[in-house]
């Protein structure tokens, strides 16, 4: 597509998302790792409401294992895929004790390693936590890009790579937040709002 289309969609996407944050909750680099696995095929307002209950128990990795597995995949079951959450999260809170003095890596790296932990999970971490450049892929991402030739892959990671092309650096981490709002907001999976849309007129996907 144009260049000079895509440089457009991302001007209006940055002029309409300027400032978006993240709408997960979390006061530590740990809560939000804990946070983003739990996000996982489920909503960042579920998650919200289930780390109210969670995090003022155990906010860390010792307490998450002094909680426990059964106790926590208890906690965590409205996030759906309990079983495998709780234990990525207890066993990672181990490998963090053992190996990180209980502290959360700020290398993508060494995020990677841990269980449960894919390049989404980590480039949300790095960026969000540390703030280091990065476009994390998620559902959301995937879509847009897609659909609005901005970065085409069949691979969250060839988007992550086309989307590194086109977007500068510096806002690689805003621009992941825009995606996400405008996905959550008006490019919906299903039923787009294209008539409400702001980039209707130069969207390639418009129906508008």
């Amino acid at each position: 597509m144009d260049e000079k289309i895509l440089l457009e969609e991302l001007r209006i996407l940055e002029e309409t998302y300027r400032g978006a944050v993240p709408q997960l909750k979390f006061e530590s680099p740990f809560e939000l790792l804990v946070a983003v696995i739990l996000s996982a095929q489920c909503t960042d307002k579920r998650v919200n409401l289930v780390t109210q209950t969670l995090f003022p128990l155990a906010n860390t990795p010792k307490k998450i294992l002094q909680l426990g597995q059964s106790k926590l995949e208890e906690i965590i079951r409205p996030c759906g895929l309990s079983r495998s959450k709780s234990k990525h999260i207890v066993e990672s809170s181990k490998i963090l004790l053992e190996s990180y003095g209980g502290e959360v890596p700020s290398e993508f790296d060494e995020l990677i390693k841990l269980p449960g932990v894919g390049r989404k999970t980590a480039n949300v971490v790095t960026s969000v936590a540390f703030k280091v450049p990065a476009i994390a892929v998620d559902t959301h991402v995937f879509r847009l890009a897609n659909r609005m030739k901005l970065a085409e892959g069949k691979t969250p990671l060839e988007v992550e790579h086309g989307l590194q092309k086109i977007i500068p650096q510096e806002k690689w981490s805003a621009a992941h937040h825009w995606l996400i709002w405008h996905g959550r907001e008006i490019c919906k999976a299903r039923n787009p709002k294209c008539d409400s849309c702001p980039l209707s007129k130069i969207c390639p996907s418009s129906v508008a």
